[in-house]
């Protein structure tokens, strides 16, 4: 056959690659793969009634849909993220112990009726966090400690942590553990007070070491009522200030939003074409756009984009 080597020569070409010594030597092996940490994105504004829950919820389902292996942590001792994605408020079964060093943060992560969302439930026991996590030893750090083995897992990419209406401690904890900080804000005058005030806290604890990396991914205008004239100065005031910082998209004001917890499901699965669907969907694109990165190697979600969810 044309180009075939004779099986003689074939020997002597084997007999002088294996007895010759090549110049080369192998260095250090490196892996091929590296573990990425996974991201922390802590969602959080001191005013209570924002739509900070809902954000979490449905921006958390609506990245698991995108592809994105995401775990939610409800931090708050009202437990409203965990109620909204139909999971039961069991006594023990939040993050309490392992803030207090007892037991590890992975054994109480819990999977949802979503592909890809895991949870960590909350429960009334966090509010003695408020008294017993003071008198511990790094007091700040502690959600950072226990949180770390989760980060390093590679089955995740993303981690959302659902923070109390207050900036107490387990808000703080939550942004020192944290890479970044979401804050949704309500489309009325208050909220810029909010923000400056959040955005200073965030400075502090950069300055002061607590988190030298946390970085603000960006303000999120919510509620949003197109009929009134009064939402649409105050995202333009909020935009004049702080710029590219706030969010293109925009959720707006929805009764189906406001229905979806309490049939334990999120928007996306609850009323999967309605308006507060479509602006979750795409202010997941916007977030997974600005951190960088691509969808992970799970399967893509199919076009209808509630069949993520059980």
């Amino acid at each position: 056959m044309k180009g075939s080597v004779p099986e003689v020569g074939l020997i002597l070409i084997v007999e002088a690659v294996t007895h010759r010594r090549f110049a080369f030597e192998f260095g250090a092996s490196v892996a091929f793969n590296p573990r990425v940490p996974s991201q922390v994105i802590a969602v959080a504004n001191q005013k209570g009634g924002v739509g900070k829950t809902t954000t979490t919820v449905n921006l958390a389902a609506c990245l698991a849909a995108m592809g994105q292996r995401v775990l939610l942590i409800d931090l708050d001792p009202q437990a409203n993220a965990t109620s909204g994605l139909g999971l039961p408020k069991t006594e023990g079964g939040s993050a309490y112990r392992a803030l207090l060093g007892e037991e590890p943060l992975s054994g109480r992560i819990k999977t949802t009726g979503c592909d890809r969302l895991e949870l960590l439930p909350s429960e009334l026991d966090l509010c003695g966090a408020d008294v017993e996590l003071p008198r511990v030893e790094n007091h700040l750090q502690r959600l950072a400690l226990a949180l770390e083995p989760v980060r390093r897992d590679a089955g995740r990419d993303l981690i959302l942590i659902d923070c109390p209406p207050s900036l107490g401690i387990l808000t703080l904890n939550a942004f020192v553990a944290a890479d970044y900080v979401l804050v949704p804000l309500q489309c009325e005058y208050y909220a810029l007070e909010g923000i400056t005030m959040m955005k200073r806290l965030l400075d502090q604890l950069r300055a002061s070491g607590a988190n030298p990396k946390l970085q603000l991914l960006g303000v999120l205008m919510t509620m949003f009522d197109i009929r009134t004239r009064l939402s649409q100065q105050v995202v333009s005031e909020v935009r004049e200030h702080f710029k590219e910082a706030v969010f293109d998209t925009v959720i707006p004001r929805s009764t189906r939003l406001a229905e979806a917890p309490s049939f334990g499901k999120p928007i996306i699965q609850y009323d999967p074409y309605g308006a507060g669907a479509a602006a979750y969907e795409v202010l997941a694109q916007e977030v997974v756009a600005r951190l960088g990165r691509a969808p992970s190697d799970a399967p893509a979600p199919s076009p209808d984009i509630s069949k993520g969810c059980a």
